[in-house]
């Protein structure tokens, strides 16, 4: 006897017939990719601070030139990144970049849940069930919370009693291993003891004329 479908089995075979057209974000505060203003997580921000809004496909080498060149004005005091779902690997790598880039910098990490309504549309073969030929084609809205993460790196002292706070690395990074002694010979010339080998054994040429003397 065969086993009834689970309703998750038919949910899976009912959004086969759809595509995602897009996703939309509750609002942080404001501003496009790359800076804005930045209150979110951290509402007591000094004047002036850059929010850079990081995205699944943003360039990190966009995102850090532009944060670089915001940091070192001596107006801007402190810089936010902020990233949701997928894009929390490049927020957490572009803080990173930029705390080696310029020492002395303060951290704090703010860690929640944000609201993204997707957006699916049938797609165009045939309507989907129950839908007369000549419809608009059906669309569907889900609502999804995924893990969202924010990064202050900040120029002056913040609270350290504050939860997800990270004072600035005060030791340098482990510098590399010193490297073995190159020798200051030139690339053609021997080594000590090779020349006085090879003088040694006789030339070719001086073999065979005693050969055929």
């Amino acid at each position: 006897m065969a086993k009834p479908a689970s309703p998750r089995s038919g949910q899976r075979r009912r959004m086969e017939n759809f595509r995602k057209v897009r996703s939309e974000e509750a609002p942080v505060g404001g501003g496009a990719e790359g800076s804005g203003a930045a209150p979110g997580p951290f509402a007591d921000l000094a004047p002036g601070a850059v929010h850079m809004r990081v995205k699944e496909g943003s360039k990190i080498r966009n995102l850090l030139a532009f944060a670089t060149a915001s940091m070192a004005q001596p107006a801007t005091r402190a810089i936010v990144f902020s990233g949701c779902g997928r894009a929390t690997t490049k927020t957490v790598t572009c803080a990173e970049i930029l705390k080696r880039r310029l020492a002395g910098l303060h951290q704090v990490t703010r860690l929640r849940y944000r609201s993204v309504r997707e957006v699916w549309q049938s797609l165009p073969p045939g309507p989907t069930p129950g839908q007369e030929p000549g419809e608009p084609a059906a669309s569907l809205s889900v609502l999804k919370n995924v893990p969202s993460l924010a990064i202050l790196l900040s120029k002056d002292a913040l609270d350290p009693c504050q939860p997800g706070y990270q004072p600035p690395n005060s030791h340098p990074a482990p510098s590399s291993q010193p490297t073995a002694p190159t020798s200051k010979r030139s690339l053609g010339e021997p080594a000590a003891g090779e020349g006085s080998a090879k003088r040694s054994q006789p030339e070719p040429s001086a073999t065979e004329e005693d050969q055929t003397a």
